[in-house]
């Protein structure tokens, strides 16, 4: 676990940093929100940040979030303020810590964060079996390549064989390569030199130095563009990296984890991912099962997502009604776990019995509930063979060219997604980077094209 710890407070907030070295976590003391950021821009890496409440947190959140850093912040102040508890939540902490410090308190934050990004429930068979292999690999040094649909728990999985590593005491670095643009993923990766780009002001060191003693985790690596695979490859191969505007080369020494929920054989036959980056990466391979694959593990994860945005929101903890168990373990959970935790957190939100009841459960559209299975009679016969259920639909579409039908096809989805090129990509089953330029293509033609909103 790595602190740090921005402002001053009378002392009292070194102090809960002398508490946090005592329960084993790696403290960094920074004067202010520029010092802070410096240090988050050249390496210092942080998996939790305890801030004065009287600094601009607000502001710090934002610039954390325009250089795409991810680090759940904790507000800390004399007394008990409540106006500005309330002003720190609202500007994006997760929480607030009143001080002087108590050491069970500062104890349970650390723990509550550390067990929250890698909690992992897995009781199914098809789950287990899995786990029993992270348990195995773990403690290697392999690149594993963790496969599933997208919302399965990839990064949970990979913080998970972290934990388990002989590296669980460095850092665990995480880069979403489907959330950068192109241009901008070269130089998260490898860092660059004051001046090598327009808008590089100053020298900032990648995710490759940041994550050095420690692992890497790239998530969704096969949206990496062919030219940046290259020099990705080398990485791995040289355990070294040139900086973006560097002729020098920086010796690392990170253990890399990567994800993927497409089919990366079928990638690299279509010549979109590097054969030799994908036998680089795929020493050891999890596939993790869909959530519709371990319906053992709903009612637990159901309970757990209730749990967790109940004492965020305030409310009272509530059981899930048998009845809306049930029928959730019957829903096909397209988006998997991550579906399931934003039904959980909108359940918890509407519910109005003393059980979570299948009102409160609003699945999505593209969620519907099976209705269980009547028993088949002995000599039932063979089902009559499938038809198109709604001609019309196809008539329609008679007389239109491919193109315009998949044109509409890609904006009305992208359009349903909110804009959020991830999740339409995903949809549509096609790569991000086909997505994108199928959309610099219809602006070109002057279609109007949604906005990006979120992840993509």
């Amino acid at each position: 676990m790595r602190l740090m710890i921005i402002g001053n407070l009378e002392g009292y907030i070194s102090t809960a940093g002398k508490i946090a070295l005592q329960r084993g976590a790696k403290v960094v003391h920074c004067e202010d929100v520029d010092q802070a950021m410096g240090a988050l821009l050249n390496g210092k890496g942080a998996d939790l940040v305890m801030i004065d409440v009287k600094l601009k947190i607000g502001a710090f959140i934002e610039r954390l979030n325009g250089e795409r850093i991810h680090i759940p912040v904790i507000a800390c102040g004399i007394g008990s303020d409540a106006r500005s508890a309330v002003k720190a939540i609202q500007e994006g902490a997760k929480e607030y810590v009143p001080l002087p410090p108590d050491a069970d308190l500062i104890a349970a934050i650390l723990e509550a964060v550390t067990e929250e990004s890698s909690a992992m429930i897995a009781g199914s068979p098809a789950m287990q079996k899995v786990v029993k292999l992270a348990d195995r690999i773990a403690p290697s040094e392999a690149t594993v390549l963790i496969t599933g649909e997208s919302g399965t728990g990839k990064e949970i999985m990979s913080r998970y064989i972290h934990r388990k590593s002989k590296r669980k005491d460095g850092p665990f670095i995480a880069v979403n390569c489907a959330a950068i643009p192109e241009n901008l993923l070269e130089s998260e990766l490898f860092g660059h030199e004051k001046g090598a780009f327009t808008g590089a002001s100053a020298r900032r060191l990648g995710k490759f130095e940041e994550a050095h003693g420690g692992t890497l985790l790239l998530d969704e690596v096969s949206e990496m563009h062919p030219q940046l695979q290259a020099k990705f490859l080398r990485a791995l191969q040289e355990r070294e990296i040139t900086r973006v505007g560097s002729n020098e080369s920086v010796k690392v020494d990170v253990r890399i984890l990567a994800t993927s929920n497409r089919n990366l054989d079928d990638s690299v036959r279509k010549g979109d991912f590097r054969e030799d980056l994908y036998f680089r990466l795929n020493v050891v391979n999890l596939a993790l099962p869909a959530l519709r694959e371990r319906p053992e593990d709903i009612p637990e994860l159901a309970r757990f997502f209730a749990d967790k945005y109940a004492e965020q929101n305030g409310l009272p903890r509530k059981p899930v009604s048998s009845a809306a168990l049930e029928m959730m373990q019957r829903a096909p959970w397209r988006g998997n776990i991550r579906e399931l935790e934003n039904t959980m957190h909108r359940a918890i939100l509407v519910s109005l019995e003393d059980d979570i009841e299948t009102e409160a459960v609003q699945l999505t559209e593209s969620s519907p509930v099976a209705p269980p299975a009547p028993p088949a009679p002995a000599s039932a016969p063979s089902a009559p063979p499938a038809s198109v259920n709604n001609p019309g639909a196809v008539d329609s579409l008679v007389g239109r060219s491919l193109a315009d039908v998949e044109r509409d096809m890609i904006l009305n989805t992208l359009d349903h997604c909110l804009g959020n090129r991830t999740h339409a990509a995903n949809i549509l089953g096609i790569s991000i980077r086909t997505l994108r330029n199928k959309l610099n293509q219809y602006r070109d033609d002057g279609v109007p094209v949604p906005e990006a909103q979120g992840a993509g």
